[in-house]
């Protein structure tokens, strides 16, 4: 039995919002809502409760549909809101225009990442004025953490008990044949990354497409987010050109560091180590 401070708190609880929370977050993580009773009955509502609810969302632009008979995802309305309540904060306000310059000085798409879970949430991009390749990535996407080079830098720099805490029961999928699919691996790819002081990828995600990250630290020295440049794999040829990326990578993170307060060393960087994971 709920105590009375619960009972006075449900009260103020209110049932469609939760629904319609509950159903922007079943979007979120992934049901496009194309079989309506299957969705009706994992959120324990009806098929028309179900339906009123995705009109509503969708005229306020908080869903959007795929395509015909495709369901929906995330609209532009909330990624938007929750884009701009993230600029409200410091991280992003500070990053913006290191993150700027970072794009126009190596000519490749720059992002800034922060962990929600075991996911890497794209919180930031700007892209080059006149790159060959703009990254076609949008605020608010998620990547998992430990496949994506955002996430796996801030995970190297988190105790590995944390980590291990993080992921108890969470499965390991698989984006290529290099990911780490197993705690060991992480734990591995992870310790390569922090003595590196930057996670490299190529063809990741992409056949051709290669990345790099560093991490960003709060005044405690905690790892609160994650910045990366991307672009063609042909963009990152050569070692002189791989070190000049890391360098302006490493150097970018830890400007936006010192900025959010941190005071800690310079860090030893080897921007031209490269961890292979596609």
């Amino acid at each position: 039995m709920p105590d009375a401070a619960e009972a006075e708190e449900s009260a103020y609880l209110s049932p469609p919002v939760q629904r319609a929370a509950r159903l922007l977050r079943h979007i979120a993580e992934g049901d496009t809502v194309t079989n309506m009773a299957a969705t009706a009955r994992a959120l324990g509502i009806n098929r028309t409760t179900l339906l009123r609810l995705l009109t509503t969302l969708e005229a306020e632009r908080f869903i959007e549909p795929i395509g015909p008979n495709a369901g929906w995802r995330i609209g532009l309305g909330l990624i938007g809101m929750a884009a701009q309540a993230f600029f409200s904060q410091d991280l992003v306000q500070t990053a913006v225009p290191c993150i700027a310059r970072l794009a126009d000085t190596t000519d490749l798409s720059a992002h800034l990442g922060v962990l929600d879970g075991v996911d890497i949430v794209y919180v930031l991009r700007r892209t080059p004025e006149h790159g060959r390749y703009v990254s076609n990535i949008r605020v608010g996407s998620r990547l998992p953490a430990h496949a994506a080079v955002m996430g796996r830098i801030i995970l190297a720099h988190m105790p590995e008990e944390a980590v291990r805490r993080l992921f108890a029961g969470a499965p390991l999928q698989p984006s290529t044949p290099h990911t780490p699919v197993t705690m060991d691996q992480l734990t591995e790819r992870l310790a390569a990354d922090r003595a590196a002081g930057l996670a490299w990828s190529d063809g990741f995600f992409e056949a051709g497409i290669s990345s790099v990250a560093a991490a960003i630290f709060d005044s405690a020295g905690i790892p609160i987010a994650a910045l990366n440049v991307s672009g063609q794999t042909t963009s990152f040829d050569g070692p002189a050109r791989r070190e000049r990326i890391g360098r302006a990578v490493a150097e970018t993170a830890e400007e936006i560091s010192r900025r959010l307060g941190w005071a800690g060393p310079a860090r030893q960087q080897n921007p031209t180590r490269l961890e292979v994971v596609a």
